[in-house]
């Protein structure tokens, strides 16, 4: 519609009846009131109209404010035709129509009016329309035209003036050149918000969190009132520097100051709040926001996710969806993170069908969100079909498939896409490394591990914390300490899950002297042990048998306030079982709240060990009692206790309801504790008949076992035959001739029994020397059996030479048909 045609209309508005509005005095008025929203922009057009019948096309008044209401009215088509049907122009004109396509994000056009002006015109150009050019090549990324206009403006002398100052410092800011935007800043002679604005968002955006915060103080001291722009910008900066209390000043000050806590501010506080693990007070915050904005609501489910706090993320979710709100990519993602994390496989095909309705499958966020769902979820089928129909793969895709496919083992897919990766693009990324690395150590691959290693050296990659860690326990669980230890050597930086990786590789590798050392030099590091650490060390007390350690990290666990800790109390529960304390045990378990079943395996194996089998059934009795679901475990050390305590029949009953009522298979130490069950019980021929009746291939430990029990009843033929069973299995093991020439040297069958020495003898089988230790006044005695090595062996066999002497007086013959074969063997 023209303007011409827009006239004919006009005399229909109720506000142009009057015939005062033709008076120049009139429209100016009327164009003024639009212009600051006291009249409906939407009578714009007619006022302009009735200007064109009053004969003020070419008033450069009129038509100025013609400019300034259609760019507030967001009409640039007619601000243009104004512009370009005005006869006569000054410098508001030029500045009113660069300013406006600036404003709406028009900065081609916006430079190209400037280049214009430059052309047309002899005057200079003043702050303002300086001012909406360097927002231009802000928008454009004119880097070289912004110079020249920095040039121009310091040449005119506007360099020094708020708003262009303002506009070349926000210039610099986005470029990342802090120096030359901080040295405008000083240069000015008068700032407000919105020059502080610049630079502190200028430093948060360069990571310089703590230079921010540092500015916006100078600010407040100057009298600057930040608004909420600022507010925003130095909440996120405390955000990036997990700063809670700064954050909780700034939430005060705003609050005191009475600033407009709109919902920006608002979302900016909640993501403090949850990056620094106070989801509750981020979710009261939320609940008190009157209106909240698709950002509210995505960050307060990605801080649950982040939190670990995955069914509430799942239950906020669903609340928004119930309340109308259309989840954008961002909130999908991290609501995929937790059906992952709760392994919510359901859920998540939900969130992937909306995804789907909602054109958001494309978005490579979601898409990545989905593979890693689908992945820890176990559905790798799923994962994989995802991840083929992405139609580019960036290095997270790769990194979440091949995590998926480490994750449960599945190795020869993951090097598959590893080297699709090193042979294309992405390349492979740290954490590609970190998965791999940790694949490798759940199969004890130690090749695969020297080959990533020697992958990520020549990559050049810098070893961080997780790929140091990982490296770490890598090599442990390969039981290659010395490596392990040359790369936790190698680190710059270590924090404390480095040093657990190796305090546990020494645990894992009984190389307990040198974990405690370890844990001296983290401490003397000034490093503060966590649950982890005190698990490690508690369990190499308990490998040692070393109750006067135990003590000390039990005192130490209690002064750090770990001792409700369920892995911590696992521990220590097994410490002082093993270590023979097994009331003190016992009352540590009795006093444990929400025990676990690792808790209760760790009672019933340490009761059944130490020969107490009726306890041991009555901790698995008040087990099933409190509905805690028996594992694999569990039945290893009630079937040992039934065993001890010779309850054959309720053993068996045990052994049965294992896979009929709890509909777990049982194992090759299942079926070892039956035929010991049997063998004591005298049920020889049964027990041979169970073991050659067994699904699974029996493993020599089982004939072992009998042949064990053929010794006990004497039964020499039997005997026989379960030895040469489990010599076929294993012939280098000792025990099954050492059993064997028992048998027969308790027969008085010497010609046997040498005979079966020196088969011994041909194969090459070496009786491994069995030891024992006792700690005495902090010190642990090391015995080996028939060794000198202690410093106080020759008192020793003498006190022993003296307690035969009296066991003969006493006229107690002792037993030396199982020292016989030792004797040969000396």
């Amino acid at each position: 519609m023209t303007f011409e045609s827009t006239a004919v209309s006009a005399v229909a508005s109720p506000l142009l009846r009057n015939s005062h509005v033709k008076r120049p005095q009139t429209i100016v008025h009327l164009l003024r009131s639009c212009i600051s929203g006291q009249t409906p922009r939407l009578h714009l057009q007619p006022i302009h109209a009735q200007s064109i019948i009053a004969g003020l096309r070419s008033d450069l008044f009129v038509n100025n404010l013609l400019l300034n209401g259609y760019s507030k009215s967001g009409l640039l088509g007619h601000a243009q035709k104004v512009f370009e049907g005005m006869p006569e122009r000054n410098m508001i004109s030029w500045s009113s129509t660069i300013s406006m396509y600036t404003q709406h994000c028009r900065e081609e056009e916006a430079l190209y009016l400037f280049s214009s002006f430059r052309r047309s015109s002899s005057e200079s150009p003043n702050e303002f329309i300086l001012a909406s050019v360097l927002r231009a090549c802000v928008q454009s990324g004119a880097v070289d035209h912004a110079a020249q206009v920095h040039g121009l403006a310091a040449k005119s002398g506007f360099d020094s003036d708020v708003f262009v100052g303002t506009a070349l410092i926000n210039f610099y800011t986005k470029i990342g050149s802090m120096d030359e935007a901080m040295s405008i800043f000083y240069e000015l002679p008068v700032t407000n918000s919105v020059t502080w604005t610049a630079v502190i968002t200028g430093y948060s955006q360069i990571g310089k969190s703590a230079t921010s915060l540092r500015l916006f103080n100078q600010m407040k001291e100057s009298g600057v009132p930040p608004d909420r722009f600022v507010l925003s910008t130095v909440v996120r900066a405390c955000s990036a520097l997990d700063f809670l209390d700064g954050g909780r000043q700034i939430h005060g000050y705003a609050y005191r100051s009475g600033t407009e806590m709109d919902v920006s501010i608002n979302n900016v506080l909640i993501d403090l709040y949850c990056k620094c693990s106070k989801v509750r007070i981020a979710r009261r915050l939320f609940d008190w926001m009157v209106v909240k904005n698709l950002v509210s609501w995505t960050t307060m489910i990605a801080g649950y996710m982040q939190n670990s706090s995955d069914l509430e993320a799942m239950d906020l979710f669903l609340e928004m969806i119930k309340l109308g709100w259309q989840p954008d990519g961002f909130a999908c993602t991290s609501i995929l993170s937790s059906c992952g994390s709760l392994m919510a496989s359901n859920q998540g095909k939900q969130v992937h069908a909306y995804a789907i309705k909602a054109k958001l499958e494309s978005d490579e966020y979601v898409s990545n969100g989905l593979v890693d769902m689908y992945a820890k979820c176990g559905y790798l089928v799923d994962a994989r079909a995802v991840f083929d129909a992405m139609i580019e793969h960036n290095v997270i895709s790769y990194n979440a498939m091949i995590e998926g496919y480490a994750r449960h083992e599945e190795l020869v897919e993951a090097i598959a896409l590893f080297n699709g990766m090193r042979s294309g693009s992405p390349h492979p990324s740290l954490l590609t490394y970190v998965s791999l690395l940790g694949l490798s150590a759940s199969l004890s691959a130690i090749d695969l591990s020297n080959q990533i290693h020697c992958l990520v050296i020549k990559a050049g990659v810098a070893l961080d914390l997780y790929a140091g860690s990982a490296l770490v326990d890598v090599y442990s669980k390969c039981l290659c300490t010395d490596d392990a230890r040359a790369v936790f050597d190698e680190m710059d930086q270590r924090d404390l899950v480095v040093w657990n990786a190796m305090i546990f590789g020494y645990t894992q590798n009984a190389q307990g002297e040198e974990a405690l050392k370890l844990f001296h030099q983290l401490c003397v590091a000034g490093m503060r042990p966590n649950e982890f650490t005190f698990v490690a060390l508690v369990t190499v007390a308990s490998n040692l048998a070393s109750l006067f350690h135990g003590l000390q990290f039990h005192s130490q666990i209690i002064k750090a306030g770990l001792d409700f800790d369920p892995h911590v109390s696992n521990a220590l529960i097994d410490m002082y079982a093993k270590c023979g304390c097994i009331e003190e045990a016992w009352v540590l378990f009795d006093s444990t709240h929400g025990r676990d079943v690792v808790c209760w395996n760790s009672m019933i194996s340490r009761y059944a060990q130490h020969g107490h089998a009726e306890e041991a059934l009555k901790v698995f009795q008040l087990m099933r009692h409190e509905e805690i679901e028996p594992s694999y475990v569990t039945f290893v050390g009630v079937l040992s206790a039934c065993s001890h305590a010779g309850l054959t029949e309720e053993g068996l009953c045990h052994f049965h309801s294992m896979k009929d009522k709890y509909g777990i298979k049982p194992g090759m130490e299942h079926y070892a504790s039956v035929v010991t069950l049997l063998g004591r019980a005298g049920k020889l021929q049964e027990a041979k008949e169970f073991i050659e009746q067994m699904p699974i291939e029996p493993a020599a430990v089982l004939w072992r076992s009998l042949l064990s029990a053929c010794r006990e009843f004497g039964n020499v033929d039997l005997g026989r035959y379960a030895a040469e069973m489990a010599i076929l299995k294993d012939p280098k093991d000792s025990g099954p001739y050492v059993l064997l020439s028992n048998i027969f040297a308790s027969r008085g069958m010497w010609a046997d029994a040498e005979k079966v020495r020196k088969g011994m003898d041909y194969i090459g089988a070496v009786k491994e020397p069995g030891y024992s230790w006792i700690e005495v006044m902090k010190e642990v005695h090391v015995f080996i059996a028939r060794g000198r090595e202690h410093p106080k062996a020759d008192l020793i066999y003498l006190v022993l030479d003296g307690l035969m002497q009296l066991i003969k007086v006493s006229a107690h013959e002792p037993e030396t048909t199982e020292l016989l074969m030792g004797d040969l063997n000396g």
